[in-house]
């Protein structure tokens, strides 16, 4: 049984740093892709991160490039996403996703897993 755990939102000033966690359980890295989708008040959900079951590749949605990482510690069944100079635009749920990837998806990131989420709210 798939099972998907975040945790780590919280409350942070616009352009701090905030990292959450997704402890995972019923599948490998190597079978599953492992990533984030977000939900901001009043709007849909939205891809932000993904590492690839094929490879380890990451992928980034453009909103988020060059300020989120997402990494992995295999010891601990956990991924991470490192959010840095965050802005007010990126409050939201922020929900952990597992699945086999998707072929001819803009996002083929596998996403049929969905945890509960975790708030992270950007606000001075």
């Amino acid at each position: 049984q798939v099972q998907l755990v975040e945790s780590g939102g919280g409350l942070v000033q616009p352009g701090g740093s905030l990292r959450i966690s997704c402890e995972f359980s019923g599948f490998t890295l190597d079978d599953y892709d492992i990533g984030w989708f977000r939900q901001a008040p009043g709007k849909g959900r939205e891809e932000v991160a993904c590492i690839s079951s094929r490879g380890g590749r990451s992928m980034y949605a453009d909103s988020v490039k060059g300020r989120f990482t997402m990494s992995r510690d295999y010891a601990k069944n956990t991924v991470y996403l490192q959010m840095d100079s965050l802005k007010l635009s990126d409050t939201a749920i922020y929900y952990c996703t597992s699945g086999w990837p998707l072929v001819g998806s803009a996002w083929p990131c596998g996403r049929e897993h969905w945890g509960q989420g975790t708030q992270v709210t950007v606000s001075s």
